[in-house]
């Protein structure tokens, strides 16, 4: 890609009308945004287009239009490292996202830096803020006021979200479809409750590593949100079977359930979510004890598991 010279690219020539002369166009004559933005530089790598604002004060003109109109931004396609007085640059004039990742920069970014971004997009409808360890609940509580579409949300390894904040969400984004709150070790059964009753469209939730998880969080997500298919549960050392068969119960159309390290999980519940085909993170008690011998003494007994 860096060896093209955008400058120089041009459409094949044409005939003027007027006076019968062959004239050349460059790529940047064709329209800006109902062409160029739209069928062309939408297919490019965004670190490509950042790289693009050199070539020249027309290219530079033309990304700010193209990152003003852009739908999805994903840091992580521009690479490791981004300062962030570019990050507040690139978006500035942007109000029409729909998906926004942050995770590529949750080194530096704050609140400063991510709420005129949250306040100026509304139609946000996917936000991924994973590992952001700087920001805090006002961020959250920003996301929830001004994105009433909001179906994907990741807070992973936030630990700063609270109780408060998780209801304001739940109050204002009954829409969402997913939440990951993986080690969020703020919350508690109460919090986690709150938005079952409130999210009844969760498709897919994630609450591992929080050893403030009981049963009472699972079976009422269980009970609230019969439509779920993902469910992760891994390390809630409070969890027992009981909840499994509640969500065993309640969950028809669950696929995975994730409940490694769970010590109080066991195959008395679990074998009935494995006769509907779901896919569980830990393996059947014989088939570890299989694994357990090939590993003592090299060889794996031949043994029908159907049996």
């Amino acid at each position: 890609m860096s060896n093209i010279n955008y400058q120089s690219t041009h459409i094949p020539e044409a005939m003027d009308s007027e006076t019968g002369k062959s004239s050349k166009y460059q790529l940047l004559d064709l329209p800006w945004e109902d062409v160029l933005v739209t069928h062309v530089f939408s297919y490019l790598p965004l670190r490509h287009l950042v790289t693009l604002q050199r070539v020249s004060k027309q290219f530079r003109s033309f990304i700010q239009v193209y990152l003003a109109n852009c739908r999805t931004f994903d840091l992580s396609q521009v690479g490791p490292h981004i300062p962030k007085e570019a990050f507040c640059s690139i978006l500035s004039d942007n109000k029409v996202l729909q998906n926004l990742s942050v995770q590529n920069c949750s080194d530096w970014i704050s609140d400063k830096e991510l709420l005129p971004v949250i306040g100026q997009n509304p139609h946000l409808q996917r936000v991924d803020m994973r590992s952001c360890v700087g920001l805090s609940r006002h961020s959250l509580v920003a996301v929830s006021l001004s994105c009433l579409r909001l179906q994907h949300l990741s807070l992973a390894h936030c630990e700063w979200v609270d109780s408060l904040s998780l209801r304001s969400l739940a109050d204002h984004c009954k829409g969402l479809r997913s939440v990951d709150l993986t080690a969020c070790r703020q919350l508690k059964d109460e919090a986690i409750c709150y938005l079952a009753r409130r999210c009844q469209a969760l498709r897919s939730l994630s609450v591992a590593v929080n050893a403030n998880v009981t049963d009472e969080s699972v079976e009422e997500v269980a009970k609230s949100c019969r439509e779920l298919e993902e469910l992760d549960l891994t390390g809630c050392l409070r969890v027992h079977n009981e909840a499994i068969r509640t969500v065993a119960e309640y969950c028809p159309k669950l696929r995975s359930l994730k409940v490694n390290h769970c010590h109080n999980v066991t195959e008395s519940s679990l074998g009935v979510l494995r006769n509907r085909d779901v896919e569980i993170d830990v393996d059947p008690p014989l088939q570890r004890a299989l694994v357990l011998l090939q590993d003592v003494v090299g060889f794996a007994p031949f043994i029908n598991l159907q049996i």
